[in-house]
């Protein structure tokens, strides 16, 4: 009994500093944050935090009630609906031709697909803004040689938030490709052997047999993907700054704009709409995709 007593007394005194530094680092200000959602806190109440009155759930219907808010909320829900599913389609195929079909030069592939992801996005921001130049970019450069007049990708209404979309699945698949990989390799070879003796075509064994097998890897990806979807905010901040007429504003970069603005109350209520639209979205794909 001693000597227990003495292995948690031991361990609790390994573990306080992490303990120490997560109240004062990260719950500490979660709180805080939380808090402040229900008070009407702005810049010039800094110097006397504990002076502003409480405002209840006023934050949270006036942010409802924000136009600019619920555009960003569409444009943040397109971004998502489109690139997600759109990611998971290119990382899957990339990872399906890594493991069946590409043998020799695998490694320089990986590397290859997985590069962007490491990629500081200003340095991808530099990339893509001259690809997608009106003028001299590659993308209307290749279209008028068909006749084609291309448009101001990232200046128009319709075409920046696909032009968004686009950098991001490039950014991003290769990310959920070395999972997806991992994933198939992790199959036993016998289950496509079994498949081919029945009969089963390519697509009816990748189908029937290979896709329920990766459900827990696609449950991985799909809901990291879709986290990181739905706090989008480096691709507009750096390509479009939200325009044109708010068309690629995101609830992330609404969020932090309030936050430049000094509406902390304002802007603490929005971050804390976006992270129950998160957990609820998370949990539907748990259920949906969650192992039968």
């Amino acid at each position: 009994m001693r000597s227990l007593r003495r292995e948690t007394a031991a361990a609790w005194i390994l573990v306080l500093p992490f303990v120490a530094l997560f109240l004062a680092f990260t719950a500490g200000p979660v709180l805080g944050s939380l808090g402040m959602s229900f008070t009407d806190i702005k810049q010039r109440d800094l110097r006397t935090p504990f002076a502003v009155n409480g405002v209840g759930f006023d934050n949270y219907l006036k942010a409802l009630s924000d136009e600019t808010f619920r555009q960003a909320a569409f444009n943040t829900a397109y971004f998502v609906v489109i690139g997600v599913p759109l990611t998971l389609a290119v990382a899957l195929a990339a990872a399906v031709l890594l493991d069946r079909g590409v043998k020799r030069f695998q490694a320089l592939f990986k590397v290859g697909y997985y590069l962007p992801v490491v990629t500081s996005i200003v340095a991808i921001a530099v990339i893509w803004r001259f690809v997608l130049s009106p003028d001299a970019g590659l993308v209307n450069t290749v279209l008028g040689w068909v006749g084609i007049d291309g448009p101001n990708w990232l200046a128009s209404k319709t075409w920046a938030m696909p032009s968004l979309i686009a950098m991001a699945v490039w950014r991003n698949f290769g990310s959920a490709m070395i999972i997806f990989l991992a994933g198939l390799q992790g199959i036993p070879q016998t289950v496509e052997e079994a498949g081919q003796i029945d009969g089963a075509g390519p697509w009816q064994r990748f189908r029937y047999l290979i896709l329920p097998l990766l459900r827990p890897t696609l449950l991985f990806t799909s809901v990291t993907t879709g986290i990181g979807y739905l706090q989008f905010f480096e691709e507009p901040f750096v390509m479009t700054q939200g325009g044109p007429l708010n068309s690629t504003v995101s609830v992330s970069m609404y969020t932090y704009q309030q936050f430049g603005f000094g509406n902390y109350g304002l802007a603490t209520s929005m971050s804390y709409l976006l992270f129950v639209v998160i957990a609820v979205i998370t949990f539907i794909q748990f259920r949906l995709l969650r192992e039968k």
